[in-house]
């Protein structure tokens, strides 16, 4: 039973609850994923005003960022679920402002039974008549399948075709689709498509048209919405990074300073200012991996973030090392120093991939941007995460920032920057393997926490362009 005093609104043939969360037409259930019931059901409880673009993505995407494409297509989607016409319009476009509910509704008590509509009020039509019904004998299958390989039709066009062969049926849209290869880009559409039809069904990988051109049509697709939303996004994780790297130098230098050593405010400075940029580094790597898979990937989000996330902060993992062992021996004509570089960087990685990953398993359908204490929930089981993989790699000898800083200085006896004394405290002399975990432990910690607090950063209003 709904919550006592719950509206309802009864509009054409339909049926609005939002206490059941249910769209009915003549008493049967009409499917629609979540967030564009969210919509629905605030456009209609608003209908009094023309909603802005803005208050929309904050009140349906309020935990993820998406595109202004997602807001255009989920009204695409309403329309054609509601039957829209010319003769009938529900959604109104408000030109450089958003959207307005427009057709006529009947507020009562939701009492928990299915009401099946009485007469609604007529809408009139231009010719000043009443919408009659749809008449035809055409397959909307048929009609739909056409649109989808039309080959001068827009990627919109073809996404709204393939969402409706969804609501039709997948398998049969499938079937007549048939197996030419020339078919491949209506099936990536399909494909991609799946997700926002509820109840749609599977379009399988290997079957045909399924295949290599088939693939790189999706991936076209998928890529060209990572261009809209990735680079944000990892200039956003990489800024979190070096925003924690410059903590944990400035952390390690009053750490210093307070056990004995030498830190005075250049050198304070100095090791904020190498953290940064070692941390940003990082984050830019394994930000980037995070990104593009959140962008990319629609199923099997956690194992995607653990294999793109190793491997971006790996690939800049490994370049870092070769710059600066290289920079070191041709400078100063010195040895090459045992640094961390790709194995450290594919750890934490691995290690951000999962905590982000399955912090945010739920937030599929757009780059995750949690609110309040979900967010701050992301951040705490990315940072864990990674100070685990911190501990674990310097445990197994790798060397993270301060292990790494450790073994450059060492070849210059003359420099002020004196890490050792931060081995007094686990009973060591220099950095040993106690002092070592500790400091990958909190690297790790500080690492993941900046990462996550920027990938969950939400952007100003993305564009389509």
């Amino acid at each position: 039973m709904p919550p006592t005093g719950r509206p309802r609104y009864r509009f054409a043939d339909l049926v609005l609850s939002p206490a059941r969360r249910s769209l009915r037409r003549e008493g049967r259930e009409v499917p629609l994923i979540p967030r564009y019931l969210d919509l629905l059901i605030l456009l209609v409880e608003r209908r009094d005003v023309a909603l802005h673009r803005r208050e929309i993505f904050d009140r349906v995407w309020a935990d993820v960022v998406v595109s202004d494409g997602a807001l255009s297509q989920a009204i695409r989607t309403l329309r054609r679920t509601l039957r829209e016409d010319d003769e009938r319009p529900f959604i109104r476009t408000v030109s450089r402002h958003g959207y307005r509910f427009v057709c006529p509704v009947v507020e009562e008590e939701d009492d928990g039974t299915d009401a099946v509509p009485a007469d609604p009020p007529a809408t009139p039509s231009p010719a000043g008549g009443t919408r009659a019904s749809a008449a035809g004998d055409v397959d909307p299958m048929d009609l739909a399948l056409a649109r989808l390989l039309d080959a001068a039709a827009t990627d919109e066009a073809r996404r709204d075709a393939a969402e409706e062969l969804h609501a039709l049926g997948t398998a049969e849209a499938l079937r007549r689709l048939g197996q030419e290869p020339g078919r491949a880009r209506a099936w990536a559409h399909l494909r991609d498509g799946r997700w926002d039809v509820p109840g749609a069904g599977e379009v399988p990988l290997l079957s045909p048209p399924a295949g290599p051109t088939a693939w790189a049509a999706l991936a076209r697709l998928r890529l060209e919405r990572a261009r809209r939303l990735a680079g944000s996004r990892w200039a956003s994780a990489s800024a979190g990074g070096a925003a924690a790297g410059a903590l944990a130098g400035l952390l390690g230098g009053l750490a210093v300073a307070a056990l004995g050593g030498s830190a005075d405010a250049s050198l304070l400075g100095s090791l904020a200012l190498v953290g940064a940029i070692v941390a940003g580094l990082g984050a830019a790597g394994v930000g980037f991996g995070l990104a593009t898979a959140e962008v990319l990937v629609r199923s099997g989000r956690v194992p995607a973030f653990a294999v793109l996330g190793a491997a971006g902060g790996g690939l800049v993992g490994f370049a870092s090392h070769r710059v600066v062992t290289s920079l070191v021996a041709a400078l100063f004509g010195l040895d090459r120093p045992a640094i961390g570089g790709g194995f450290e960087g594919l750890c934490l990685g691995v290690a951000a991939g999962l905590g982000f990953g399955l912090a945010t398993r739920r937030m599929v359908d757009g780059a995750a941007a949690p609110r309040g204490r979900r967010r701050l929930l992301t951040v705490a089981a990315t940072a864990i995460a990674c100070a685990l993989a911190g501990a674990l790699a310097s445990a197994s000898g790798a060397r993270l920032g301060a292990a790494s800083l450790d073994a450059i200085v060492d070849r210059f006896p003359s420099t002020r920057v004196r890490l050792d004394t931060l081995g007094r405290p686990f009973g060591e002399t220099g950095l040993g393997p106690r002092t070592g975990i500790a400091l990958g432990l909190g690297e790790g910690l500080l690492f993941g926490a900046g990462l996550a607090a920027g990938l969950t950063h939400r952007p100003r209003r993305l564009g389509n362009g």
